[in-house]
């Protein structure tokens, strides 16, 4: 594989008259390639932005390079997650049925689409799970993103990006869009300072979610762990918002002897034990701080089984991390 060329501009203005004089006449389109003829053979420079959509460039065409620009693609999430594997969450879970309906046969509901759907609560209570579980179990696209990642370093690159997402979604509907941690661009006005500036994001989301462009087949479902934290422009585009909560006893159980299934070592414990010691705690906390740090434990001492020894270590260990301070402002 040969490595593109680094091209690197000094001179922008130098640039535009180049580009004008080379290009000129030319009509492009967003996504479209200029290529290069005369300094670099087979180099091509994409379209990013044009304005409008199909554009003749001539002596009053401004170009604008952005220099180090990633086009993003979404990828569409595939997973093995079947709903059964969630444990709990009956309410979001009858919901999803709802959706499973209207993926399955889009145009019966036509309006009456549950379009946008909001899971709220205590971080690994699955709700991405439960997402996945979704989309694996009809079998459809998932495009699962991190609020963070749509917001761009270059203004517009966070709607441009808004607006590739539903149109992806869109093309291969019926789809589900997943939205993890939403507040992150989604924060009341007061807290979005703290942010910078996400405005366009925001903007672009509400047109999107809106239905403006009529995208059916595709539910966008939004994460977060705390609702309140969300601007009410946002928060109103939901049509229902759906609680994750923490396991109790019985789901608790469950989910212990679901993983301690497949654990490769035997474990030599009693069961209602565990139970009773877990409560307040979510099931990935369960597998990730309870059974797995106990199962290294184990391993790490040259055990063949995991006994109550080892989780107790998990247990206090788990306690101890709760207990320190997260870090403090100077």
């Amino acid at each position: 594989m040969v490595e593109a060329p680094k091209i690197e501009v000094f001179d922008k203005d130098l640039f535009e008259l180049y580009a004008k004089d080379q290009w000129g006449g030319q009509t492009i389109t967003e996504g479209s390639f200029l290529f290069d003829q005369r300094l670099l053979p087979d180099y091509a420079f994409k379209v990013i932005k044009a304005h409008p959509k199909n554009s003749e460039i001539t002596e009053n065409t401004s170009i604008i390079l952005i220099e180090d620009f990633e086009i993003k693609e979404f990828r569409k999430i595939k997973s093995s997650i079947k709903m059964e594997d969630v444990v709990g969450q009956e309410q979001a879970k009858i919901k999803c049925k709802i959706i499973m309906k209207y993926l399955q046969d889009p145009d019966k509901f036509k309006d009456w689409a549950p379009r946008n759907v909001l899971f709220y609560g205590t971080p690994g209570t699955g709700k991405t799970m439960l997402a996945k579980s979704l989309s694996n179990e009809l079998q459809v696209p998932l495009y699962l993103i991190k609020a963070t990642s749509l917001i761009g370093e270059h203004v517009g690159d966070g709607a441009r990006q808004i607006h590739d997402l539903f149109e992806a979604a869109a093309k291969t509907a019926p789809s589900v869009i997943f939205i993890d941690e939403i507040d992150a661009v989604g924060l009341d006005r007061k807290y979005q300072s703290l942010r910078g500036d996400v405005s366009e994001v925001v903007n672009a989301l509400l047109t999107e979610m809106d239905g403006i462009n009529q995208n059916y087949g595709v539910v966008t479902i939004g994460a977060t762990n705390n609702p309140d934290l969300l601007d009410f422009a946002i928060r109103s585009r939901f049509e229902e918002e759906i609680e994750f909560k923490l396991p109790d006893n019985n789901e608790r159980n469950a989910i212990i002897k679901f993983y301690v299934e497949s654990m490769p070592l035997k474990v030599d414990v009693d069961l209602e034990k565990l139970v009773n010691h877990t409560k307040g705690m979510s099931g990935r906390d369960i597998k990730d701080r309870l059974l797995k740090t106990s199962l290294h434990k184990a391993i790490s001492d040259d055990k063949d089984k995991v006994t109550w020894e080892h989780f107790e270590y998990a247990l206090k260990l788990n306690q101890k991390e709760k207990n320190e301070p997260k870090g403090m402002f100077v």
